[in-house]
C-alpha cells in the first residue's frame, strides 16, 4: 500500500510539473499545433520547456510564465470542467492522429478516448429541408452507436444535436468559445449546451473564459474534423465557414460526405467533388450507407473499433 501511495504521489508531482509547463508554453510565433506535436514527440512538456528555455547563470528567464501557468491551473481547479492534455491517456485517440491537434482540451461531460464519431455540420441560416436532413442523419448515427459531433451553432448544428438527444445518442459539442461561454448567447443555446454536456460532452480548446473570436471557429472546425472519423456537410453557402471543416478533413485524411445540394450548389463543393475521399449523397439513406461502408472498411483494417455498431445494416 505504501509503494502504491508513493507511486501515486510521484505521478501527481509529475503532473503538477507537466501541466504548468504545457499551459505556459505559448509564446511569440509558436503555434499550439506545433507545441502539441513537439510535446507528443518528447512525451513531456517539461522537456520541451527546457529545450526552448534553458537555464542561464541568472536562473530561468521565463519563470514568470510558469508562475502564471501555476496560478491559471489553480484558478481552474474548482471549475465545473476537466482539463485533458496530449500527455493524458484519455486524450481522444482520433485527435492524436492529426497535425493540428490542440495540446489542451477543456471538457464538460464524458469524452472517451476511443469513441467513434462523425461530424454533422452546416449553415447557421439553414433551410427547413437542411435542418430536417441533419436531424435524420443524427438520429441514424445515434441508433448505430456513433457519437454525433457538431459545433452548437444555430441551424444545422442545433438540429443535429437536438435530434441526437431525442434519440438517446451521444452528442459531442465542440465550441468556439471558452468552456464557460455560450454562443449564441441566449437561453435556448445555454440550455442546449447543458443538455449536450449532460448526455455527452462539451469540448473547447480555448481558455475557459475566452470570448468568441472570428479566428476561433476555423480552429474549432479543425478539431471537430480531428475528433470524428468523417465529416458530413449537410447544407452550406458559398462563403460558409463549414467549407473550412471540409478542407481540414481532407488535410487530415478523413472522408468528407457532401449532400448533393452542397456539391452542386457551391463552387467549393464542385471543386471538391471527385477528389479522393470526397463522397456525394442525395439522401439520408445515402449518407448513413456511406458512413457504414467507411467504418466497416476501417474496422477491417483495424483502424477503428466499433463492435456491432453497423452489424444490423450489413
Amino acid at each position: 500500500m505504501e509503494s502504491d501511495a508513493h507511486a501515486e504521489h510521484i505521478a501527481m508531482l509529475a503532473l503538477l510539473q507537466e501541466r504548468p509547463a504545457l499551459a505556459g508554453q505559448r509564446r511569440g510565433d509558436t503555434s499550439w499545433p506545433a507545441i502539441s506535436a513537439e510535446v507528443s514527440l518528447r512525451g513531456s512538456a517539461c522537456a520541451l520547456w527546457q529545450d526552448l528555455h534553458p537555464l542561464t547563470f541568472d536562473g530561468m528567464d521565463f519563470q514568470p510564465d510558469l508562475d502564471r501557468a501555476h496560478a491559471r491551473l489553480a484558478s481552474w481547479r474548482d471549475g465545473d470542467f476537466r482539463l485533458i492534455t496530449v500527455l493524458d491517456d484519455d486524450y481522444p485517440m482520433q485527435l492524436r492522429t492529426v497535425h493540428d491537434m490542440p495540446p489542451i482540451l477543456f471538457v464538460k461531460g464524458h469524452l472517451h478516448a476511443d469513441d467513434v464519431g462523425v461530424s454533422v455540420v452546416g449553415a447557421r441560416a439553414a433551410s427547413q429541408r437542411g435542418r430536417a436532413m441533419a436531424a435524420h442523419i443524427a438520429t441514424g448515427l445515434a441508433e448505430r452507436g456513433i457519437m454525433v459531433i457538431s459545433g452548437l451553432a444555430a441551424g444545422i448544428d442545433t438540429a443535429a444535436h437536438r435530434a441526437t438527444l431525442a434519440a438517446g445518442g451521444l452528442p459531442i459539442g465542440v465550441i468556439g468559445t471558452g468552456i464557460s461561454g455560450v454562443y449564441p448567447d441566449n437561453d435556448a443555446s445555454a440550455q442546449l449546451h447543458r443538455q449536450v454536456a449532460t448526455a455527452g460532452a462539451l469540448v473547447s480548446q480555448f481558455w475557459p473564459n475566452a470570448p468568441p473570436h472570428r479566428h476561433n471557429f476555423p480552429l474549432r472546425n479543425a478539431t471537430m474534423s480531428g475528433l470524428g472519423y468523417a465529416s458530413v456537410i449537410v447544407e452550406a453557402g458559398e462563403h460558409s465557414g463549414t467549407r473550412v471543416q471540409a478542407r481540414a478533413a481532407l488535410a487530415h485524411g478523413r472522408p468528407v460526405i457532401l449532400t448533393d445540394t452542397v456539391a452542386a450548389g457551391t463552387q467549393w463543393g464542385q471543386a471538391l467533388t471527385g477528389r479522393p475521399g470526397v463522397y456525394v449523397a442525395s439522401s439520408t439513406a445515402d449518407v448513413l450507407g456511406l458512413v457504414e461502408e467507411l467504418i466497416t472498411a476501417a474496422r477491417n483494417t483495424d483502424l477503428v473499433s466499433l463492435p456491432g455498431a453497423c452489424d444490423d445494416a450489413q
